[in-house]
């Protein structure tokens, strides 16, 4: 099931996405649930096409944890070790935007750069001090993520909040899925249509169920919290007018523009 929230005539709401997977807005319709996505699905009966509304980041979550080094080659392009349990940092609630919204180049940066990645969403249930199992369950479902980082700064500061923190700094989207297994996905980064990121989740250092447990042993994951799950190489700068497009297998495609930052 894909898990869209979106904005129409009427207001804001979450709705299943409908239609072949792959296919482009114009064959897609949307099909309104009532409230929150969590729990039994109900629908209203009300329907668009997803070309007639605007795709919302899937979920607003009270953080966003995410997890660095956690592809042994992107680790050593940028001439780091691979640790030795999961590298977390967090990014704030202010920097996530969805589908199509722009990614701002802040002026205190000169080198900003794309980090495609699966991105995981926590379910009802929350997750505190949970093992393996407890993890997969849970999880809601997946969606794809652009961990947006000034890399200047990253190694100007050492430590990350400012180089991942800005506004727009966290894309997801276009929606979530649930019911796929994340354990040998393909991730793809392009810019302007050409690939600079291609890998595939099998070659993560610490699974989903790993990250996940290891997450909940330091901090409650809410219901609606979003956990991203690392980069794999390639990543490169984003200028002034580029598209980046995030794909992730079984899951969709994530398109954002990006402009300088007016001052």
């Amino acid at each position: 099931m894909r898990i869209a929230r979106f904005a129409h005539t009427g207001g804001m709401s979450f709705g299943v996405v409908e239609g072949e997977p792959g296919a482009g807005p114009e064959a897609l319709t949307v099909a309104e649930i009532e409230g929150h996505p969590f729990g039994e699905i109900t629908f209203t009966g009300q329907r668009w096409a997803v070309a007639d509304v605007r795709l919302l980041s899937p979920i607003l979550p009270s953080k966003v944890v995410c997890v660095g080094r956690n592809y042994a080659e992107h680790a050593a392009e940028l001439g780091n070790e691979v640790p030795r349990e999961p590298l977390l940092f967090l990014k704030p609630s202010t920097s996530i935007i969805g589908p199509q919204d722009v990614i701002k180049l802040p002026p205190q940066s000169s080198r900003v750069e794309h980090e495609a990645e699966l991105a995981v969403v926590i379910g009802v249930t929350g997750a505190r001090r949970v093992d393996r199992v407890g993890a997969a369950r849970a999880i809601f479902g997946y969606t794809c993520a652009n961990d947006v980082t000034a890399r200047d700064l990253q190694k100007a500061d050492v430590q990350f909040t400012r180089a991942k923190g800005f506004d727009s700094f966290c894309p997801i989207g276009p929606w979530i899925v649930t019911g796929l297994d994340p354990a040998d996905l393909e991730v793809r980064c392009e810019v302007n249509e050409e690939v600079r990121q291609l890998g595939r989740t099998k070659d993560m250092i610490f699974d989903v169920p790993t990250l996940i447990s290891y997450v909940s042993h330091v901090m409650t994951l809410l219901p609606g919290d979003v956990v991203l799950t690392g980069t794999p190489a390639g990543v490169s700068p984003i200028l002034d007018g580029d598209v980046v497009s995030v794909r992730v297998e079984g899951v969709g495609e994530l398109v954002n523009r990006v402009a300088n930052l007016e001052t």
